[in-house]
């Protein structure tokens, strides 16, 4: 099966300026590569900073990347231009996490959900029938039509934006942690419409979120990113049940537990990651993670490890598993 999305060494790197001069560089992504096949959900974990959110908005092109390709069912989104820019526009979306600011204060649903559909010239026999059967299939009704945005809660602005999306009919959605502004209850809701319209239409997702519970329950395979770079890739179950990188094991041993005992064996058998990332501006040499890993040898200090295969679609960049 052909990816419906393949990202190939894609760099991101801001200018810091001083006096109209740069004088150095933000290191947001620095060669991140994986690929997300039809009717997938890619999880893109980390911690706060590791630049998962921009790697999102780099494939988009919301910002544009320093280097690397993006091939979105075979063409290079870098170099798409014109008609083949607002095609791509329209079969790849994006769900942000603050679903207030991203959805127009003046306009009600009705004239919401319609402008892109006007704009790409879709053409719709009842524009209301249209709109009403799109958000039944989130979750509201016909009596939100002509309601405006501050007149919903955070979850009903969020099943509104959702609307939106599902009107063009994509073949990728972006979801920017979509619930983490949300309660529980209302989070598991939208993760549940998500899956269910992922089963309907085929969607491909690459989900972005620092929690990883939510990330286990909606992803197939997932990527852990530090400082940058993709450290772990592998099917969600695997990473979960073995996690091999030792930044890995820091995310999945942060993760409360309720039973107190069990909690206290799983935090003598892991040694405990301490510090916080370094400056993606002025990354460590050699391994990013050495100067936080109980595990760091010579090696890690001086070279940038590989990313080796250890078992069937999981692999890892750590020099424990790599041949130095």
């Amino acid at each position: 099966m052909e990816p419906v999305l393949s990202v190939e060494n894609l760099k991101k790197y801001f200018p810091v300026r001083s006096l109209l001069r740069t004088i150095a560089w933000v290191k947001a992504v620095d060669g991140v590569s994986f690929d997300i096949y039809p009717g997938e959900t890619f999880g893109l974990v980390g911690e706060s900073g590791c630049g998962k959110t921009t790697t999102g908005r780099t494939i988009l092109r919301l910002i544009q990347p320093t280097s690397g390709r993006i091939l979105f069912q075979g063409k290079d989104v870098t170099k798409l231009k014109g008609k083949e820019l607002l095609w791509f526009r329209r079969h790849a979306q994006i769900m942000f996490q603050d679903p207030y600011s991203s959805l127009d204060p003046r306009q009600t649903v009705f004239n919401t959900i319609m402008e892109p559909v006007k704009f790409h010239g879709i053409k719709v026999d009842d524009p209301e029938e249209f709109v009403i059967k799109l958000l039944e299939s989130v979750g509201l009704n016909e009596m939100h039509l002509y309601r405006y945005p501050h007149e919903f809660s955070g979850g009903q602005r969020q099943r509104i934006a959702l609307a939106k999306i599902l009107a063009l009919r994509p073949d990728f959605v972006v979801l920017d942690e979509p619930t983490s502004a949300l309660d529980v209850s209302v989070q598991a809701n939208i993760l549940n419409t998500l899956k269910e319209l992922q089963k309907d239409y085929g969607f491909s997702y690459l989900f972005i979120s620092h929690d990883l519970g939510v990330v286990k329950y909606m992803s197939h395979r997932m990527g852990v990113m530090y400082l940058g770079k993709l450290v772990e890739v592998g099917p969600s179950t695997k990473i979960f049940e073995n996690p091999l990188h030792p930044y890995t094991q820091m995310l999945l041993s942060a993760i409360p537990v309720p039973d107190p005992e069990i909690a206290r064996e799983l935090k003598a058998k892991r040694k405990m990651v301490k510090g916080e990332p370094p400056s993606p501006i002025n990354p460590p040499a050699g391994c990013r993670f050495h100067p936080r890993c109980p595990f760091a040898k010579d090696i890690c200090r001086r070279e940038e490890p590989p990313f080796v295969k250890v078992e069937d679609d999981h692999y890892v960049a750590c020099w424990l598993y790599a041949k130095s």
